[in-house]
């Protein structure tokens, strides 16, 4: 009967004892291959960031800002998706369509230019603002519909 070693004690390999144990970083050369390939990414983007960005100083700044343009088309991506989806369901699918646009057309110049196009299908008064009523009618449309479809759909 083999014997089991004490609990904290690795079993014996048969060979040298002061031998560290075998790494095997050749496991998942894919991970290593995508690490390169993020860390030239991000050279590449702070490269960038440094030539067109708002003139940052140093790395830290020009990561900073890719980080927070990053997330800025991230968001705008997210809201002009909601308000793409409000096209077809209740609720005010222009403005939110246009907000997501105004967060993307910092950074993405064809959203500035669709930005115009949806402008100009919003209701606005004289100034080319849009009325607070419209706004306002349109949020309560939607947490009305969207309430009513979650009742019907999990309280009734």
């Amino acid at each position: 009967m083999p014997e089991i070693p004490p609990p904290g004690t690795a079993p014996e390999a048969g060979g040298d004892d002061d031998a560290p144990p075998a790494v095997h970083h050749a496991a998942h050369p894919h991970r290593e291959h995508a690490r390169e390939r993020f860390e030239s990414l991000e050279a590449a983007a702070i490269a960038a960031e440094m030539e067109t960005g708002r003139r940052e100083e140093t790395d830290a700044e020009a990561r900073r800002s890719v980080v927070r343009r990053a997330v800025r088309i991230g968001a705008g991506i997210v809201v002009s998706a909601f308000g793409c989806l409000l096209l077809v369901l209740p609720g005010p699918g222009l403005i939110v369509l246009a907000a997501g646009l105004v967060i993307l057309a910092q950074d993405v110049p064809f959203a500035a230019r669709l930005l115009e196009k949806v402008r100009r299908r919003l209701p606005s008064d004289a100034d080319g603002k849009i009325p607070k009523g419209t706004v306002v009618l349109g949020l309560a449309i939607t947490v009305v519909t969207v309430g009513a479809s979650l009742w019907w759909t999990f309280l009734r």
